[in-house]
C-alpha cells in the first residue's frame, strides 16, 4: 500500500476530504472543478485531501490525485482504494483501507467534513448527501432533500409552481418500459402536441447542457430519444424560445447572510450554449502535470482565460429584471431549505422580455466562484469555500439527536 498524507492529521487544522469524479456523464469536469476547490482550501485552517471515485465506482485516495495530468489513472496500483465506514457514532468521515497489510492492518483514516463536488447523477443528486447524513458526517452543499428535488427537473418545474416562479410549459417523455429506446409517433404526438414545434428535449435528471437538443418535428424527436434514454430514464420537452438569453446566479447563505452572487449572461454562436462551451472554456489548458497549489486567497487563475469569451459578468439589465431574478432565487432556496451555494439558471426572450426560471445546480462546477468574487459584495474562492466548510459543521451539528433516538413510550424492546 502506497504511503499517502492522507493517514495523519495536520495539528490544529481540520481535515476535509474533497470527494470527486464519479459515475456521471461528467465525472470529467468534476475532476477538474473538484481540483479548482482542493487548490482554493485555506490551508491555514484546514488539511485537504482528494478522494476520487472511478468512472467504475471505486474509490481512491493517496499523492498525485491533486495533479490534473494524473487523471483518468491507467495505473491504480499506486493510489489506495477505500470505503466508507458508515457507523455514525462519531461525526467523522473514516475510510478504510481495502488492502490488507501481510503483518498489520492498514489504519484508518479519519476526516473531519467532506466536500462533494460531483456533477450529475450519484453526486449531486442526493444520493451521496444521504449517505454523509446515514453516516453522521459534515457535509458542504445542499442537503439530500433539495439536491435530489433540484436534480430532477420535472419535479423542479412542479416546485417553481407553487412558489409562482414563471417555468415554460413542459412534458415528460419516459423510456419504454419494454428496454427498448423507441417511443412510437403516435405516442410523442399526443404528448409533444401541447407543447407545439420546434421544442427543446433534455434528460430530466442529467447536468444542464447535457443531451440537449432542438427538434422540429416528431420525427426528429424519434430520433434524438434514444440518446438521451441511453443515460436517463425520462426526457423533458419544453418549447423552443426564439431570441434566446440565458441569465445565470448564485445563491447562499454566506457566512451566515443571505446573498446573491453577480449576474451571468452566457454568449454563444450557436442557438444552444453547448456543454464545452459551457464549461470545459472556463477551466484552463488542462496540460498535463498542471498541478493546483494551496492559494490563500485563490481568485481563479486557471479558470479566467476564456471566461469574457463565453459569458458577461455584471451585463447591463433593467433593474425591474435583475430584481426578479434574486428575488426568485431568494425563494426557491429558502423554500427547500437550502444550503451551499447552487446556481438558478434562467432563460428569456430577449426581444418581448419574458423570462423563465430554467433549471437549479445544486453543485455547479467550481461552486461558481467566479460569480462570487464578481459581486457586489465580492467574496474570494478561498472565503467561499471557507463559509461552505463551516456550514458543513453548523448543518451536522443542527442535526444531532439522542444516542438512543426511540423515545420511552416507542419503546418495544428491553434496554
Amino acid at each position: 500500500m502506497s504511503q499517502t498524507k492522507t493517514s495523519t492529521k495536520v495539528s490544529g487544522r481540520k481535515k476535509i476530504a474533497v470527494f470527486i469524479g464519479g459515475r456521471s456523464p461528467e465525472h470529467d469536469v468534476s475532476v477538474v472543478s473538484g481540483l479548482q476547490v482542493y487548490s482554493a482550501i485555506d490551508r491555514s485552517a484546514y488539511d485537504p485531501f482528494i478522494v476520487y471515485i472511478s468512472t467504475n465506482g471505486r474509490w481512491f485516495i493517496g499523492e498525485g490525485l491533486e495533479i490534473r495530468g494524473n487523471y483518468i489513472p491507467k495505473d491504480f496500483g499506486k493510489f489506495t482504494e477505500v470505503t466508507m465506514d458508515m457507523n455514525g457514532s462519531s461525526n467523522k468521515g473514516i475510510l478504510i483501507p481495502k488492502e490488507k497489510g501481510l503483518f498489520s492492518k492498514p489504519k484508518p483514516i479519519e476526516f473531519d467534513a467532506a466536500i462533494p463536488v460531483f456533477h450529475g447523477l450519484y453526486g449531486e443528486d442526493g444520493n451521496i448527501q444521504g449517505m454523509f447524513e446515514f453516516a453522521n458526517i459534515p457535509y458542504a452543499g445542499m442537503r439530500t432533500k433539495a439536491s435530489s428535488i433540484l436534480m430532477d427537473k420535472i419535479t423542479t418545474k412542479y416546485v417553481l409552481q407553487t412558489l409562482d416562479i414563471p417555468v415554460l410549459p413542459f412534458a415528460k417523455i419516459n423510456r419504454p418500459e419494454d428496454g427498448g429506446y423507441l417511443v412510437p409517433e403516435g405516442k410523442l404526438e399526443e404528448i409533444l402536441g401541447p407543447i407545439g414545434f420546434p421544442c427543446i428535449l433534455k434528460p430530466a435528471h442529467l447536468g444542464s447542457s447535457i443531451g440537449v437538443a432542438k427538434v422540429n418535428d416528431v420525427k426528429e424527436a424519434k430520433a434524438c430519444l434514444p440518446a438521451i434514454f441511453e443515460y436517463d430514464v425520462s426526457a423533458i420537452a419544453e418549447p423552443f424560445v426564439p431570441n434566446l438569453v440565458e441569465y445565470n446566479v448564485s445563491v447562499g447563505r454566506i457566512s451566515g447572510a443571505l446573498k446573491t452572487s453577480a449576474i451571468e449572461r452566457p454568449k454563444s454562436t450557436d442557438e444552444l450554449l453547448d456543454f464545452k462551451q459551457k464549461y470545459l472554456s472556463g477551466f484552463g489548458s488542462g496540460k498535463d502535470g498542471d498541478k493546483l497549489g494551496g492559494n490563500k486567497q485563490f481568485s481563479g487563475p486557471v479558470s479566467e482565460g476564456m471566461l469574457s469569451l463565453t459569458r458577461e459578468i455584471n451585463p447591463d439589465i433593467p433593474s425591474e429584471l435583475d430584481s426578479n431574478i434574486r428575488k426568485w432565487a431568494f425563494a426557491m432556496f429558502e423554500a427547500l431549505d437550502g444550503t451551499g451555494a447552487p446556481r438558478i439558471d434562467f432563460i428569456g426572450n430577449r426581444k418581448t422580455g419574458e423570462i423563465w426560471m430554467n433549471e437549479v445546480n445544486p453543485l455547479p462546477g467550481s461552486f461558481a466562484y467566479f460569480l462570487w468574487e464578481a459581486a457586489a459584495d465580492s467574496v474570494l474562492f478561498t472565503d467561499l469555500m471557507t463559509s461552505l466548510i463551516e456550514e458543513a459543521f453548523a448543518q451536522n451539528r443542527s442535526m444531532v439527536i439522542p444516542s438512543d433516538p426511540v423515545p420511552k413510550d416507542a419503546r418495544l424492546l428491553k434496554r
